[in-house]
């Protein structure tokens, strides 16, 4: 994160192996792994979830995490619900033992990005007291005119060793984003565009929503790169505060005890004008833009306990690890929602320089939600050889989620109030084979169910009850060589998901039948000489419908949205270390595929190349006023050097309309540590 300069939570994907970064304003932080998208991909936050990261994640600074780990395919028997394409965890920085070490981070790019970071942990004066502080308080600007976001996170941790078998902790972390969104850039009618068409950005056809009405081959106007087209008074923010409490326990040399209880509350809201259509006459005037209005606020509350239990022994004279994980949550969740009781459109306006206007009145219809999950989980493995490793475990679940709500005409929605419960099982067996120390061969197969709905939240009565499963196949290899100056990372996988729900509208579902995904992820990392550093990844991903028989057509065979079939990533840097100010330089280079904008494959987000550059300079603290600075770091950093025009993902609940990459901006940032 700190060499690639990565910022934010959803930067953090753009080095990691075939994964993309979907940030969409309804859904933002979100990803795309192995073929699955958005709530398809579970995300953690100290290895609690809080809910479907489509309803729930919100763009995170990196200054307080000490890692991002990325967990690839069905991984139920870890992290529960959602867990298809794989799974996200964010890890907080953590108390340290020893002196007090402080850090500054502050940083500005040419789009007037503001970011600052303080942190500081060590010990304290109290024997075996250990703490950790981190504040952060950034503004990240758009290229889109009036879109900005205000990031601030406050975290703390204290960490107290009554004796070296036995520490417990006590954590709070609050954190509040606000600004304006934007949704995304209408497609428009290449014949409409004429010579302000931008060639590259996407092809195909489209169907408008409004309208139904093919609106033939479209592109992206260039009058239209940096418009805003969400209604003035647009606002979209979240505050969220985490309370966490718990204890490490060794009573014995080969036993570990860990317990986490948490409470979480959020209180999100969202204010905008979502769709953005083109309008060829059909509805109100040919060359605008159709628009609708959508408002929600999310009260959201999760208490919850994950205890962790590990032994190691010996069975048969074989060495043998016992894992457990008892884990009880309950998650509370109130809906307010635009009621939508207007005809729509609800408005429209130019494709050029359009009239923002303001949202207008609100009917809020309520939704309240419950879910308990009460879930066991054990996994074995048994070392037959010093070589060679049996792996098997399973995870029993017990969701109950009740519904109930009101319109805001007072009525009672159809079915509701009802309760639904599910008990799923999902299970893994795997091997490890060491042949050479550091060369590690595996291959796995796991299962995993969710709801077949597209969010858990999501489900009513008038949507399907029943879950969906899903199955992975995977083999690889890992090595870690030359004196732990290289390695290199090998997967081959096949997953297949049945009983699918897929999104079609932003309020309508269809089913899909079954998704299968097969894919090779290679990646590796080399130091060859001092001061190089060498690293690289691909992706290749074949995901497909099966049996599809949409509402609008067949589409089976088809790919899903935002799956793209080959990711690269590469980088190169070079230190000076040998210098009185030690000098890194390096870059990185990233490839994205075509993507499709919806589930029709209609049109194509066409592939994109970008780079980036960057140089930092390390001046000693005794070349300094200040000596007890340990170092002082002056970065420069220049992105999407080419200043690529190109669209990085769309959200297939809103088809007319994809959002565009960042163009090319510059950065300058110091960091000290003392």
């Amino acid at each position: 994160m700190q060499d690639q300069g990565y910022r934010t939570s959803t930067e953090v994907a753009k080095g990691a192996v075939g994964v993309l970064d979907i940030d969409s304003a309804g859904a933002p932080a979100n990803f795309s792994m192995r073929g699955f998208t958005f709530g398809q991909v579970n995300v953690l936050y100290n290895g609690i979830s809080i809910g479907q990261s489509s309803d729930t994640a919100r763009v995170m600074d990196t200054g307080n995490l000490a890692q991002v780990e990325f967990l690839k395919g069905p991984s139920a028997l870890m992290s529960g619900m959602n867990a298809i394409g794989g799974s996200v965890n964010y890890v907080n920085k953590q108390p340290t033992t020893g002196p007090i070490q402080n850090e500054l981070d502050l940083s500005v790019d040419s789009l007037g990005t503001f970011r600052s970071h303080y942190g500081s942990g060590g010990s304290t004066g109290v024997s075996g007291l250990d703490y950790r502080f981190d504040a952060v308080g950034s503004s990240i600007n758009s290229f889109i005119d009036g879109d900005y976001r205000d990031l601030t996170d406050l975290a703390t941790q204290f960490n107290y060793h009554v004796n070296n078998n036995f520490m417990t902790f006590a954590a709070i972390d609050y954190k509040k984003d606000s600004g304006h969104a934007y949704w995304g850039t209408p497609l428009v009618p290449t014949s409409f565009a004429g010579g302000n068409a931008v060639n590259g950005v996407v092809s195909g056809t489209a169907v408008s929503t409004f309208s139904g009405d093919n609106l033939g081959p479209v592109t992206i106007d260039g009058r239209t790169l940096t418009t805003n087209y969400n209604v003035a008074d647009n606002a979209t923010g979240a505050q969220e505060l985490w309370l966490r409490s718990g204890f490490e326990w060794s009573p014995l040399n080969n036993v570990a005890v860990k317990d986490q209880a948490y409470y979480y509350q959020a209180q999100r809201n969202w204010l905008d004008s979502e769709t953005y259509a083109y309008d060829d006459g059909a509805e109100f005037q040919a060359g605008t833009i159709d628009r609708d209005r959508f408002f929600v606020t999310h009260d959201q509350h999760v208490v919850g306990n994950n205890l962790d239990f590990l032994w190691d022994s010996r069975l048969f004279g074989m060495d043998n690890r016992l894992a457990a994980q008892l884990q009880v949550s309950g998650n509370w969740i109130r809906f307010t929602e635009e009621g939508n009781p207007n005809d729509y459109p609800y408005d429209n306006v130019a494709v050029v320089d359009p009239v923002q206007g303001v949202y207008g009145p609100e009917f809020p219809d309520i939704r309240n939600k419950q879910l308990t999950d009460i879930a066991g989980a054990f996994e074995d493995r048994l070392k037959i050889t010093p070589q060679f490793a049996l792996i098997g475990g399973v995870r029993v679940d017990d969701w109950t989620l009740s519904s109930s709500g009101i319109n805001f005409d007072g009525s009672i929605p159809d079915g509701e109030p009802f309760t639904q419960t599910w008990k799923p099982v999902s299970y893994r067996a795997a091997y490890t084979f060491e042949p050479i120390p550091k060369m590690t061969f595996y291959s796995m197969y796991a299962t995993s169910y969710d709801p077949a709905a597209a969010s858990i939240f999501s489900v009513n009565a008038s949507t399907p009850l029943a879950l969906t499963s899903a199955a992975i196949y995977e083999t690889g290899v890992k090595q870690l060589f030359w004196n732990d100056r290289a390695e290199w990372t090998f997967a081959a996988y096949d997953i297949i998901r049945r009983n699918v729900y897929v999104q079609i509208t932003d309020t309508t579902s269809d089913l899909a039948g079954e998704i299968a995904t097969k894919g090779y992820e290679l990646s590796g990392a080399v130091r060859p000489f001092d001061g190089w550093k060498l690293w690289g990844n691909v992706a290749w991903t074949h995901a497909r419908y099966e049996n599809f028989n949409s509402i609008d057509g067949d589409w089976t065979g088809n790919t899903p949205s935002n799956v793209a079939p080959l990711i690269v990533n590469a980088g190169a840097s070079y230190r000076f270390d040998h210098w009185r100010w030690p000098l890194e330089i390096g870059g990185s280079v990233r490839h994205v595929g075509n993507r499709y904008l919806f589930e029709d494959d209609a049109t194509t987000m066409n592939a994109y190349t970008t780079a980036d550059l960057y140089a930092f300079v390390d001046i000693p603290g005794r070349d300094l006023y200040w000596q007890d600075i340990k170092t002082l770091r002056i970065s420069f950093r220049v992105r999407n050097l080419t200043n690529a025009i190109y669209a990085a993902f769309s959200d297939p609940g809103y088809p007319d309309q994809v959002y565009l990459g960042d163009p090319r901006t510059y950065e300058l940032a110091v960091s000290t540590k003392w």
